[in-house]
This record gives C-alpha cells, sequence and structure tokens, in this order.
C-alpha cells in the first residue's frame, strides 16, 4: 500500500493536502505521499472541512458520517479515516494506481 493510504483497525488513513478555495472539488493527484485534492469552498468556519468530507462521501458512495478527519481540521495536510470496506472504491476513483501530477501547483 501506498504511504498516504495506511490500513489500521478496520479504517483506512489518508494522507490528503487540501486546497481550499479553487475553482471546484476534485481530486488533483499524488504529490509528495499525499493525495491532494481541491476543495471549493473557503477555508473559513469549518466550511472547506464540510465541503471535503461531503465530496470524498459523493466519490466514495458512503455516508458523511463515515469521513472522519482525524489531524489537522486546522491545516491544510490532513489525516482522514474512512471504513476500510472503501479501500477498492477510493482506489477506483482516484484512478489508483496515480502518477504524480507534475503541473498541479503545490
Amino acid at each position: 500500500m501506498e504511504n498516504w493510504l495506511q490500513t489500521e483497525n478496520g479504517v483506512i488513513l489518508i494522507q490528503i493536502k487540501a486546497f481550499p478555495g479553487s475553482s471546484r472539488n476534485e481530486f488533483a493527484g499524488i504529490r509528495d505521499n499525499r493525495l491532494c485534492i481541491r476543495v471549493a469552498a473557503a477555508a473559513q468556519d469549518n466550511k472547506a472541512n464540510n465541503s471535503l468530507c461531503e465530496f470524498l462521501a459523493k466519490a466514495l458512495h458512503c455516508p458523511k458520517r463515515d469521513i472522519v478527519i482525524k489531524k489537522g481540521e486546522k491545516s491544510r495536510i490532513k489525516t482522514i479515516s474512512i471504513p476500510e470496506s472503501y479501500t477498492e472504491k477510493l482506489k477506483e476513483v482516484i484512478g489508483f494506481p496515480r502518477k504524480t501530477s507534475p503541473d498541479f501547483p503545490v
């Protein structure tokens, strides 16, 4: 398994770098062992975190309550947990194995 995606006690821990204030919500590749996700909502009043969790829940077809921010609520660098049963769906929606995106600004 990749460094940005780890299994622990029945959940997967995903290392994420969020880019709030983007033009739309979308997966943006893997850079520096983190899944990059562009988030349209601004990083204020927890809007970007809520939008990130909603985006992941919709992409994975899972309840939003299954998406938990474990670390980094006030940072762009986050650790998110989701049930291990969504591992294959996550890999499918991001096009795993996905190469680093050289044109994505970090």
